[in-house]
């Protein structure tokens, strides 16, 4: 009776420590695959970037390691204890039971470590798989160069240039109405032949000049109020007087009403009787 409870106590611990050794995948340290620092990427920033893709893997294949460790423990123990059963049954026929048990457990755990190990070793290798695509994918997408994937052409849209400055509006002359009322006058007085349409020149500039000369004031031809004001008080018929009386050397201008004046007749002079 205490032999086939020892050997039974061997069988468990057998199938315990086969069962260990059989569950050996684990979640991946790191990837292996080569990444290198994007297109003016710091290193400092690369580093930061690596960090993050690494938990983002992890994250990934979290929790693939423990099912497939489960499955591994679960199929040692399975074996184990159907070896052990089978050896207990062939030693009972043959008068010793616990050393047929122990002998069977033995050869279970042995071959369910040798499946479990080789399940477990395939199981690591597609976890390690998964997360080195899950680490590609995160650091590709923060524009870290990734073998065989040409470099992340950045979406930001370029600056916008600043709208050229609107050329400053050319300045449109107007006519003034001063300017249109001293023509107007000047006109009137027969010192300009031209039409009033209040913009100075040439022509506007020498009547007023003249009339100004005429009439004994500073000839800038310049027109301005008071001169204007000058002009509409000189009547029409006083502008030849005005004009005789001008400095030596002034000629009115053509097309004036003025009129020379008659010369004088001589001192003594008696006009001749009529004969019959």
């Amino acid at each position: 009776m205490v032999d086939r409870r020892a050997a039974a106590g061997r069988v468990f611990v057998s199938a315990g420590i086969l069962a260990m050794l059989a569950g050996c995948a684990a979640t991946p340290m790191g990837p292996s695959v080569q990444v290198m620092p994007g297109p003016g990427k710091s290193f400092d920033a690369f580093q930061v970037d690596q960090m993050t893709c690494k938990n983002y893997a992890a994250q990934q294949v979290q929790g693939q390691a423990d099912a497939v460790n489960q499955r591994a423990v679960g199929g040692a123990v399975l074996t184990t204890l159907l070896g052990a059963g089978l050896g207990a049954a062939v030693g009972g026929a043959g008068g010793n039971a616990g050393a047929g048990a122990a002998i069977g457990a033995a050869a279970g755990a042995g071959g369910g470590a040798l499946g479990g190990a080789d399940a477990s070793s395939q199981a690591q290798w597609s976890i390690q798989q998964q997360y080195d695509n899950a680490f590609a994918q995160c650091m590709y997408a923060k524009g870290e160069q990734v073998p065989g994937f040409a470099p992340l052409v950045s979406s930001e849209p370029a600056p916008a240039l600043a709208p050229a400055p609107a050329p400053a509006p050319v300045p449109v002359a107007t006519a003034d109405p001063m300017v249109r009322a001293t023509q107007a006058e000047l006109i009137r007085l027969g010192y300009l032949k031209d039409t009033a349409d209040g913009f100075i020149g040439p022509k506007t500039r020498a009547a007023v000049a003249s009339f100004q000369q005429a009439n004994g004031l500073p000839a800038d031809g310049a027109p301005s109020q008071r001169l204007l004001a000058s002009m509409q008080a000189t009547p029409t018929s006083a502008s030849a007087s005005a004009t005789a009386s001008a400095g030596a050397g002034w000629v009115a201008p053509a097309g004036s009403a003025s009129a020379a004046p008659a010369p004088a007749p001589a001192t003594g002079w008696v006009a001749p009787a009529k004969t019959p």
